[in-house]
């Protein structure tokens, strides 16, 4: 499905743009023809307390505009209601619509310690967990969805780490860990119920295994040039995608005019690239949630025949 320029005179808005799977939202929307309203707490003038200065909400807005897009950096940190406010009325000022919201707000791996139990976890670590996982999520939807629902056809896209099979049949450990991913598809599901009165859906979404920015520099020591080096640390590694995959895969949603047929569903990067025929950077079409379990899961050898 080809969505050049299909979204014309569409606004999205992109919370949580600043690196990964929102960068590569955001980036999309925009090459197919969406204004792109992208928000992030790192700046170019201020790093959030996930320490990667290189990625910035600024960085994002003009990676639109090389794609032939229209990006506007706004620097909100989501927990804070009034600055969610102020991003909402301002779409409302300058555009007077919002046809997109993808709620990608994370920037909590830092705070996971992975191996430790619940009652080992560092409960000021696991709290903060769940406010940047699902606290800033509703405040986003709070403030972003009045205006969504002004006029019908708007969608709400909420992001986690697994489809609602795979994270309902696992436990994605540590304990405030799988709250914070299984939590965005419960949001999606309860929007799903309010939503389709005023002509809206709420989905939600995961990429596969995602090589951001953070899992090549920093847990493979990798470049997406040589990414497939990874392998030799873990060879289901073979498996992972770019960002670029679940990129258009929320741009073909978005574009998709029959998109409330997905309602209250959960959806993965790789199950929409089977649905719409896109494919990823390098002309693959990854299956990773598929892998994980029927191969990795399951304990057999790495082999990605037949996934991508």
């Amino acid at each position: 499905m080809s969505t050049t320029r299909a979204l014309a005179g569409r606004v999205a808005l992109v919370a949580g743009a600043t690196r990964g799977s929102g960068r590569a939202m955001a980036v999309a929307l925009g090459a197919a023809g969406a204004t792109v309203y992208v928000t992030g707490r790192t700046t170019r003038e201020h790093v959030s307390e996930v320490g990667r200065a290189s990625e910035t909400i600024e960085g994002t807005a003009e990676l639109i505009a090389g794609a032939g897009g229209t990006g506007v950096a706004v620097p909100a940190d989501h927990l804070e209601p009034e600055q969610v406010r102020g991003v909402v009325e301002r779409i409302d000022r300058e555009q007077g619509r919002l046809d997109v919201l993808v709620n990608d707000i994370w920037g909590g791996d830092h705070l996971v310690e992975w191996d430790r139990k619940m009652w080992e976890h560092d409960l000021e670590k696991g709290l903060r967990i769940l406010r940047l996982g699902v606290e800033s999520h509703i405040v986003t939807s709070r403030y972003a969805v009045p205006l969504l629902v002004r006029r019908p056809g708007g969608l709400v896209v909420e992001v986690t780490d697994g489809t609602e099979e795979f994270n309902g049949q696992h436990y994605r450990r540590p304990f405030y860990y799988d709250l914070a991913k299984y939590a965005p598809l419960r949001m999606a599901r309860a929007l799903a119920e309010e939503l389709p009165e005023h002509g809206a859906t709420a989905v939600c979404l995961t990429p596969g295994w995602l090589r951001s920015e953070a899992m090549l520099d920093t847990h493979f020591e990798v470049t997406e040039e040589n990414w497939r080096d990874g392998a030799a640390r873990d060879p289901h590694f073979a498996i992972s995608e770019s960002p670029v995959l679940v990129g258009r895969a929320v741009a073909a949603l978005a574009a998709d005019p029959n998109v409330a047929r997905f309602n209250q569903s959960s959806l993965s990067s790789g199950g929409l690239a089977r649905e719409y025929g896109f494919t990823d950077a390098d002309g693959s079409a990854p299956d990773a949630w598929r892998y994980i379990a029927e191969v990795q899961e399951a304990g057999r050898p790495a082999d990605v025949t037949g996934y991508r």
